[in-house]
């Protein structure tokens, strides 16, 4: 196939900044190689486009209300693993890179990105490479250098590894509706996670969680 029968590449743009996401839009608009099918405020409704309209690529924001662009790219990449997912954030540093990588993401790039950077990436993802800025490069080789860190610790007294997750972000003093956001379910579902973990160590309230978190080195205590 030519260059000029080669078919664009559809894609989904996911931003909660409406004003990002329209000019993400536009910019891609005016590229070739790139048709955008769909834009999504937030991870929930990325998925759902994902799901409504098969895309090849999503740029995905990390940062969005509902559920984070991690969460929707682990379940893009679960559920539609034909999907390939770019981050695009203004975020670079470990606390965001890993977590989306390890999600499934095969592209990283910055908001700082130009347009054709961005159609390198989303080439690269679909060719089976990686699409990642120079500068995400180079935090991956910096971090690769470093020491290996100490095994993780099995979960204790058998807590499931989202109950974990529900342990840890109440350590670090989210509500049940703050966690329900993150982890893309419902309160009721957050309430089950706590009853059942609660149920497993015999915790009886959301401060002994706090202490037990700490203890079992799952959470660290806040530095006075």
């Amino acid at each position: 196939m030519t260059e000029e029968e080669k078919k664009p590449a559809r894609v989904v743009v996911a931003d909660d900044q409406t004003v990002v996401r329209e000019g993400i839009v536009m910019l891609l608009g005016l590229l070739p190689g790139v048709e955008v099918v769909g834009a999504a405020g937030d991870g929930e409704e990325a998925v759902r486009l994902v799901a409504e309209l098969a895309p090849d690529v999503v740029l995905m924001d990390l940062r969005m209300p509902r559920c984070d662009g991690v969460e929707a790219t682990r379940r893009i990449r679960s559920e539609y693993p034909g999907t390939q997912v770019v981050v695009l954030t203004t975020f670079a540093d470990d606390e965001s890179l890993f977590p989306a990588l390890r999600a499934g993401a095969r592209g990283y790039l910055t908001k700082d990105a130009g347009g054709d950077e961005i159609v390198r990436a989303v080439e690269s993802v679909l060719s089976g490479d990686a699409g990642l800025s120079p500068s995400i490069q180079r935090r991956l080789l910096e971090r690769l250098s470093q020491p290996e860190p100490a095994p993780a610790a099995e979960a204790p007294d058998g807590l499931t590894t989202r109950e974990t997750e529900v342990l840890v972000l109440i350590a670090e003093g989210f509500s049940n509706q703050e966690i329900a956001r993150r982890l893309c379910v419902s309160t009721a579902t957050v309430k089950t996670h706590i009853n059942n973990l609660f149920a497993k160590t015999g915790l009886k309230d959301r401060a002994q969680a706090v202490r037990y978190a700490y203890r079992k080195g799952l959470a660290r205590p806040p530095a006075d």
